[in-house]
């Protein structure tokens, strides 16, 4: 059985640094009304874009092997969290954007089930308790290229 291991320190007050067997470190805080000083993320926060960055792994390479001719991907998440202790999220909407021209939707909605239902670890591990739903949309040009243009044309 495969086993994952994390070290969380205290650095002042509920700032924290965070690290697991990647040796990345990452700053977990809250606000300065709670003894924070708003330095990082707070746990919630990093739940909810491990979410992103996990379906956003498994999504990419599927479209890379589909030969998916799109530019980049982006995740948007929204959660809702119920109002009583503990404050947990009852609701995740994911939206997916798949940027780029030719795009068959068909592939886009095969590699979000396959993700969703398969492979999305962090999915699979909040779904018992968290109400989780995707739509996605096809955009020509990726926000990027966008800004870019905007910058030349000025």
């Amino acid at each position: 059985m495969k086993t994952k291991t994390a070290l969380v320190k205290q650095v002042r007050g509920i700032t924290l640094a965070g690290k697991s067997d990647s040796a990345h470190w990452v700053m977990m805080d809250g606000s300065e009304t709670f003894g924070g000083s708003n330095a990082g993320s707070s746990p919630k926060e990093l739940l909810l874009m491990a979410l992103g960055g996990c379906t956003a792994m498994d999504v990419i390479p599927i479209l890379t092997k589909k030969k998916t001719p799109f530019d980049n991907l982006e995740i948007n998440l929204t959660a809702t969290m119920r109002e009583e202790q503990p404050q947990v999220f009852t609701d995740i909407q994911v939206e997916y954007v798949v940027y780029g021209e030719g795009i068959n939707p068909e592939d886009v909605e095969r590699a979000i089930e396959l993700s969703t239902t398969k492979y999305c670890a962090v999915s699979a591990m909040l779904r018992p308790t968290v109400n989780i739903t995707h739509t996605y949309r096809i955009e020509k040009r990726s926000r990027s290229i966008q800004e870019k243009q905007l910058v030349t044309t000025n």
